[in-house]
């Protein structure tokens, strides 16, 4: 695997060796040593999680509060989505900045997310099954979010908006100029 740095410090696209032939084809999807190796942290994931979405839903963008904070390994199996990272650390020069990534079954990228950043997606294909490892447990008591059409943000996030689908509760986040940073 190679670690692709980011403009924001922490943030990694990870590529994959893949072998192919006319069988289909390999990878190893995760190896803790390697992680290491290519970024130079040593996480302990501790939860997977999957999901899949039809084109336009827009899940994000979501964070664990601390001390539940969670890193993030993500990346699509099936299908196509834009994965957005923004930056929540107060004393980081990327403050309130993001990074995306196209994530797609067929390129298959990941995409690390560390603590103290935001995370979203829109999907851009007919469906997409989404998987993520996590390092810390999730806890519903300690839920964070921002608005994900945040106009100080201006993620683009490939979809028309009158394409996007949201969750009830993804509707009404805070503004980022309305959020106090834990992180």
């Amino acid at each position: 695997m190679k670690a692709i740095k980011t403009e924001i410090e922490g943030v990694y696209i990870i590529e994959p060796r893949v072998f192919g032939d006319q069988r289909g084809y390999f990878f190893e999807s995760y190896s803790a040593r390697d992680f290491k190796e290519q970024t130079g942290l040593d996480i302990t994931f501790v939860q997977d999680n999957e999901s899949k979405s039809r084109y336009g839903v827009l899940r994000g963008l979501h964070f664990q509060l601390p001390p539940f904070t969670q890193s993030k390994l993500v990346r699509v199996v099936k299908g196509r989505v834009l994965d957005v990272a923004v930056d929540l650390r107060r004393n980081s020069p990327t403050y309130g900045r993001h990074v995306s990534v196209e994530l797609t079954g067929e390129n298959h990228l990941q995409f690390f997310v560390p603590q103290g950043f935001a995370h979203g997606f829109s999907v851009l294909s007919e469906e997409a099954v989404f998987q993520y490892k996590c390092d810390n447990f999730y806890a519903p008591d300690h839920e964070g979010a921002i608005l994900w059409n945040d106009p100080q943000l201006a993620i683009d996030w490939r979809l028309p908006e009158s394409d996007v689908i949201l969750s009830d509760k993804d509707r009404c986040h805070p503004l980022f100029s309305d959020f106090v940073s834990p992180f």
